[in-house]
């Protein structure tokens, strides 16, 4: 992007600049020189750490939607983009083709959006509830007792 912009820059002053005399070779030549120390420098500046490396090879890649959307999900949402396709195409999609397989890929992606730990929560709360309306014992429901005379023990 650097040799571009100067690329572009050169050619554009190129362009305008009409050397007529020595004189006037000699200062355009000085002029690209501290042009070049310049840009040395600054590239200098851009490179002098590993994270200024990074930041800039980053900075190549435009910014997408895709790459904004890790930063606001928590953990259920960043395994569910793993573990929601995996599982989906080991079971339900197992014999299907490479295109449904993709494009189970590419809607569990966009569910995993709506998976986070607040809904992982409500969603265990309501299967609790329901296990424990079937097995919860009502407490105004007296036990039976058994007969037990025949066998020599004394019912309470």
């Amino acid at each position: 992007m650097l040799t571009h912009c100067l690329k572009n820059f050169l050619n554009k002053n190129a362009m305008d600049l009409q050397i007529r005399n020595i004189d006037d070779l000699h200062s355009e030549i000085a002029r690209l020189k501290g042009l070049q120390i310049e840009q040395k420098e600054a590239l200098s500046d851009r490179f002098s750490s590993p994270g200024e490396i990074f930041s800039t090879a980053m900075s190549l890649f435009p910014k997408s939607a895709a790459t904004e959307g890790f930063k606001g999900q928590d953990m259920f949402g960043l395994l569910s983009r793993i573990v929601l396709p995996l599982a989906l195409n080991k079971t339900l999609f197992r014999h299907s083709n490479f295109i449904v397989k993709a494009l189970v890929g590419l809607a569990s992606q966009q569910a995993s959006h709506f998976i986070s730990e607040d809904s992982v929560g409500g969603l265990w709360d309501k299967a609790k509830g329901l296990f424990d309306k079937f097995t919860k014992k009502d407490p105004n429901k007296k036990a039976k007792t058994k007969d037990l005379k025949g066998f020599g023990i004394a019912a309470v």
